[in-house]
């Protein structure tokens, strides 16, 4: 018996890592029109963003079909393995309802799936961790309970260069929107206990607001666990290795991961988005 660790596409984690931690990612939908795509695999960021700056509005996304999910999980079910599912938080999606239905409906009690209360890479750095886990031979319920006990130090924060697709998406009101643009404000978006909320407003040209977003962050990052962090956006590869520099002369972490944003979290943030994440001790 295996435990196989399964993720959405919201996890953004690059596909060398997914390959070499063995790691199955189950896509979402992204509706652009009335087309529907599978977010990594038909649609990807410069896609989106060109489909949206054309009709003025942001691509609907929405859960896995549960039939898609449970042609995922026959296999695992099949050679008798547990599977540990880590994806996009329950706050954010459905997602993580449907992988349960799907579960059910195959009679399958060998899932742990697991509420992430994240999004984007802070769902990656926890099915990293489950895969090291698994690595280390641990059952599902063991790793079930070690990334729940611990998901409440992943540390999740963006930077927004604009508000037009937050405000497309309903996120974010006409008025704040016309408000951002205006004084060219970059807010700070956290993720805690689930939630997504404005933890700072920065001023200015995004690259300057990055640079100091990252500075400040500084003494967060000297207490992270340091293994691993990730650099994730939908910037330019440009600002994302200055700050991916600066984020690793820092001397903290073992490995400091670049990655873009997939389809999903790109639809909602709008280029020009980079964040920080990591698990603090």
């Amino acid at each position: 018996m295996a435990v196989r660790i399964v993720t959405d596409s919201t996890c953004d984690l690059s596909a060398e890592l997914i390959k070499e931690y063995d790691i199955t990612v189950i896509p979402l939908n992204i509706i652009m029109g009335d087309k529907s795509y599978r977010d990594g695999i038909d649609a990807r960021q410069a896609e989106i963003f060109a489909w949206a700056d054309a009709n003025k509005t942001t691509p609907k996304t929405s859960a896995p079909d549960p039939a898609v999910v449970e042609e995922v999980l026959k296999p695992f079910k099949e050679a008798g393995d547990e599977v540990v599912y880590l994806g996009i938080g329950a706050d954010f999606s459905s997602t993580l309802q449907t992988i349960r239905i799907a579960a059910d409906d195959l009679e399958y009690d060998k899932v742990y799936a697991i509420d992430s209360m994240n999004l984007s890479t802070g769902v990656g750095l926890q099915v990293l961790r489950a895969a090291d886990f698994a690595r280390q031979g641990l059952s599902g319920a063991e790793i079930k309970e070690k990334i729940e006990a611990a998901r409440s130090r992943v540390r999740a924060s963006f930077c927004i260069d604009t508000l037009t697709y937050l405000h497309r998406g309903g996120r974010c009101g006409a008025v704040a929107a016309l408000l951002g643009a205006a004084l060219m404000l970059k807010p700070m978006i956290a993720v805690k206990n689930g939630k997504m909320g404005v933890a700072k407003k920065y001023r200015g040209k995004i690259m300057k607001v990055l640079k100091e977003y990252a500075k400040e962050m500084e003494p967060e990052l000297r207490n992270a666990e340091t293994d691993r962090v990730f650099v994730t956006h939908t910037a330019t590869d440009e600002i994302a290795e200055e700050i991916r520099a600066y984020v690793a002369s820092l001397g903290i972490f073992e490995h400091v991961y670049v990655t873009k944003a997939g389809g999903v979290i790109a639809s909602h943030c709008g280029p020009g988005t980079l964040g920080v994440l990591f698990y603090s001790k």
